[in-house]
């Protein structure tokens, strides 16, 4: 480890107590993506102490700030994630919200302030011959559609996700590479995985549409789209034989609203989903036969059916120059032994979206315990949850932007970078071949939308 290294990760340690602090007040005040007001705010006010530059507030609760090197050959963004998850038994959840760090969003946000610190207390910026950006990004889960199709259509937004909004409105487009690191939970041993893939996946919301009858006087009057939203989750079970084990399909439909009164047969019934994959066409091909199980089920009920499908993430590829880096830095602070290479991450992320933009880099960290997006979710070695990740950002940002910012020079290389209409053009494609496939009947019966 190089003197500049040493002299991050020991102002790392120094600051030990402010980073746990900090990640602990986000997890007692967990807010849901473009509702981070607060988390926000804290972000910002950190910023302002640390002597960050060109602030500004994107995708409405983003933050974004800038320590400038001694040259700006390169910018390397080091990003840590606003937003909480809805988890409403969770022991911090949020009572008015449901709302909960039960992914280990604050611990990013620590980290990645605790890596801006240890930068600029120590001068270590002033050494390197590249810009660091420090963005503290929202919205990465994708949760609250309605909330969000609302905002777009206020014009607030244009994406569903916080990094796709980012790219949409050009705040990555001065950045050459990004940086960030991500919880692992129930890890089998201590240890840090680079390189591994996430899945993709297209998300959906679904309305049945019936006829309302008395449902114990006359219920042969009505047509019952609670009904065809049970068969539609039949229907759709039953392709999973169909669905290719190396694809990693993955089809988790909940419905969220049944009906209106119990003793009326069910008129408008909603429901949500995920289609997921880890390939775009394999998720193209799992959606067609999801919607298809839709529409056929509404047609045997009598029923209509709305589909509705949107972008949710690509999925995530990882630059391969950069993960060579933070393995020999994983390496160096935990050992070769506790550094795994190319384990699947089994989520899926809006680093994906990025990913495809400009080379992108996700390892996850262990120190977390519970299941993801649970109750039991919970930080068992904070010195793994939090100290590690800050330091292997350090770290990475060094390597990447000393030395005439050669290394960074050598991943812009290796990857071409894609504009924000490139990118809307992919998942303009992606929706499209969704929408063709019709099932045979009279037109009343299909009254899907998209």
């Amino acid at each position: 480890m190089n003197e500049l290294k040493k002299a991050a990760c020991a102002a790392i340690d120094a600051n030990r107590d402010r980073i746990l602090s900090i990640g602990e007040d986000i997890l007692h005040h967990p807010e849901l993506g473009y509702k981070e007001k607060r988390t926000g705010e804290l972000v910002e006010r950190e910023f302002r102490k640390l002597g960050l530059v060109s602030i500004t507030r994107p995708a409405l609760t983003g933050v974004k700030g800038w320590a400038r090197g001694r040259s700006h050959s390169a910018s390397v963004a080091l990003i840590g994630e606003l937003d909480a998850v809805l988890s409403p038994s969770h022991p911090f959840a949020e009572p008015s919200t449901g709302a909960a760090h039960a992914c280990g969003h604050n611990t990013q946000i620590a980290a990645m302030l605790g890596c801006a610190q240890a930068l600029i207390s120590t001068g270590i910026i002033n050494q390197l011959d590249g810009d660091v950006c420090f963005f503290a990004t929202p919205a990465e889960e994708y949760v609250e559609l309605a909330y969000r199709q609302e905002l777009i259509h206020e014009g607030k937004i244009s994406w569903l996700g916080g990094k796709q909004e980012l790219i949409s409105e050009g705040a990555f487009d001065d950045i050459d590479m990004a940086v960030m690191t991500h919880s692992e939970t129930d890890s089998p041993v201590p240890r840090i995985v680079v390189g591994g893939n996430a899945m993709g996946f297209i998300g959906k919301t679904i309305r049945f549409i019936g006829k309302e009858a008395h449902a114990g006087g006359a219920p042969e009057k009505g047509i019952n789209a609670l009904n065809a939203a049970a068969l539609a989750i039949m229907a759709i079970n039953s392709q999973r034989e169909t669905f290719r084990d190396c694809d990693s399909v993955r089809v988790h439909p909940i419905i969220t609203k049944g009906g209106d009164l119990v003793n009326i047969v069910p008129a408008d019934v909603r429901m949500e989903s995920y289609v997921r994959a880890n390939t775009v066409e394999a998720m193209q091909g799992a959606n067609r036969k999801v919607n298809r199980a839709i529409r056929g089920a509404s047609y045997a009920i009598g029923a209509q059916s709305e589909i509705n499908d949107m972008a949710g993430y690509l999925p995530l590829r990882q630059s391969h120059a950069l993960t060579d880096l933070a393995a020999a830095n994983a390496a160096e602070l935990i050992g070769e032994d506790h550094v795994f290479h190319g384990l699947p991450f089994a989520g899926s992320t809006d680093m994906g979206d990025l990913g495809y933009v400009i080379p992108v880099i996700q390892p996850t960290v262990s120190g977390f315990s519970g299941a993801a997006h649970s109750c039991e979710f919970t930080i068992s070695n904070p010195e793994y949850a939090y100290i590690i990740p800050a330091k292997l950002m350090a770290m990475t940002a060094i390597d990447l932007l000393e030395q005439g910012a050669a290394k960074a020079s050598e991943v812009k290389q290796s990857f071409k970078r894609k504009s924000s209409a490139e990118y809307r053009a992919v998942w303009e494609n992606i929706l499209h071949a969704s929408i063709n496939e019709k099932i045979p009947g009279p037109s009343s019966q299909n009254g899907e939308t998209h």
